[in-house]
């Protein structure tokens, strides 16, 4: 069974990045942190910072009581996802990228003589050379190299900061052994209890287990692919598609209350439009969501007949936020998600919605916001936080900067 995949994370890549850029801040603890507040939590920790135990999650008040010297850094969005395209860059100099999963990982298809054993470690080592050399020394990655996309980002996680690691057929299983189960993709908080109650609490009782058992704990085709996976079969997915497109935001002190929860919600509704319309897609139904500090919520939710139309967005939300509790509780958080989603050539246009009119000003809109900047233009809702909610990373999902042409530095 060849090597065919070859799988690249980039270590701490939020914090690496920082350094990277920062020189001040290398060999130092550095902690990521969406806004400035003791009350929010980290996004990121270097392995300076990691060594004390701080990780993503973790509450910056308790970071600093457990790191005193720790460097809180508000997130840079813009660099982080310039430094993904120079990274792209460098590794496409390489190897072809199969996919890109995320901000800090992709996945390379060996053909050939690549998928021998001495030459996929000569690529991977060249890979890391070429980014130390055209990118930089403190954007460490770790490489795994296995018959399987699966298996090869499990090697990833083996080795880190820097790891190269090799899975053969001849390892298999024993090389897994170490690993928890909540170490392997597809095993989370509730497929643990579930391999449990079949008496499998261990990564080895897990390899040796039936297919037929896997696909009736996982209730389906999944637990065959988890036994495929697991024995370096190249395993085929259905394509996937679209359900939802959203914001959130951890907002900054001076929007805690009700009508700067109002104005930033508006702004991510604006913004959450304007990516419907670009990825071609209408929702039926919106979602608003309010966290308070003490870790209660707000959520409301409508739905209506299909639309990118942001003028309608907005009536609908204004409908929810009437039902929006008088509370002396304080926001901390917010978020917008638009779903029930259908290509736009496949939704019927509303008998009361002028489509070619309303069209035509979403695309002066989105023009305008293109050529100069989002918030250029914008509906006035948001007006009091049109410099709040700027560009976000998602695990899965990297902002297009032509779309979301926020003024990162402003707000740091």
């Amino acid at each position: 069974m060849p090597l065919r995949n070859l799988f690249l994370d980039f270590n701490a890549f939020f914090a690496s990045c920082e350094q990277q850029q920062y020189p001040h801040l290398r060999g130092k603890p550095v902690a990521v942190v969406p806004v400035k507040a003791d009350t929010t939590c980290c996004i990121a920790a270097s392995y300076e910072a990691k060594q004390y135990g701080i990780k993503t999650g973790t509450p910056v008040y308790e970071a600093k009581k457990i790191c005193p010297d720790l460097q809180i850094v508000p997130a840079r969005h813009r660099i982080y996802i310039e430094y993904h395209d120079r990274l792209i860059e460098a590794i496409e100099s390489c190897i072809p990228i199969d996919k890109v999963y995320s901000i800090d990982e992709v996945s390379c298809t060996l053909i050939g003589k690549q998928q021998e054993p001495e030459n996929a470690i000569a690529l991977a080592k060249k890979i890391k050379e070429t980014i130390y050399k055209n990118v930089g020394g403190y954007l460490r990655c770790s490489i795994g190299l296995a018959p399987n996309q699966y298996l090869a980002k499990t090697a990833t996680d083996m080795q880190k900061p820097d790891g190269l690691v090799v899975i053969q057929e001849k390892d298999l299983p024993d090389i897994l052994f170490s690993l928890k189960l909540n170490d392997l993709v597809g095993i989370g908080r509730r497929m643990e209890p579930r391999l449990r109650k079949f008496g499998i609490d261990t990564v080895e009782k897990l390899c040796k287990a039936s297919k037929s058992t896997l696909r009736k704990i996982w209730g389906g085709i999944e637990g065959e692919r988890m036994y495929m996976q697991l024995r370096g079969e190249a395993v085929k997915r259905p394509p996937t598609h679209r359900t939802t497109v959203g914001h959130s935001h951890v907002m900054s002190p001076e929007f805690r209350n009700k009508n700067g929860a109002y104005a930033v919600l508006h702004r991510l509704l604006q913004k959450a439009a304007v990516r419907l319309r670009y990825m071609h897609y209408t929702a039926g139904t919106m979602s608003i969501k309010v966290k308070y500090l003490n870790g209660k919520k707000w959520r409301n939710e409508i739905s209506f007949p299909h639309t990118q139309n942001t003028l309608s967005f907005i009536e609908a939300f204004e409908k929810m936020w009437s039902f929006y509790p008088e509370t002396r509780e304080k926001p901390i958080a917010v978020a917008v998600t638009l779903y029930n989603l259908l290509p736009e050539n496949q939704f019927t246009l509303s008998f009361f919605e002028n489509y070619e009119k309303t069209k035509s000003l979403h695309s002066a809109l989105d023009f305008l916001n293109k050529k100069y900047g989002y918030g250029a233009a914008y509906f006035a809702g948001s007006h009091e936080a049109v410099n709040s909610a700027p560009m976000r990373i998602a695990f899965t999902q990297i902002p297009n900067v032509e779309l979301e042409d926020d003024d990162i530095e402003s707000n740091q």
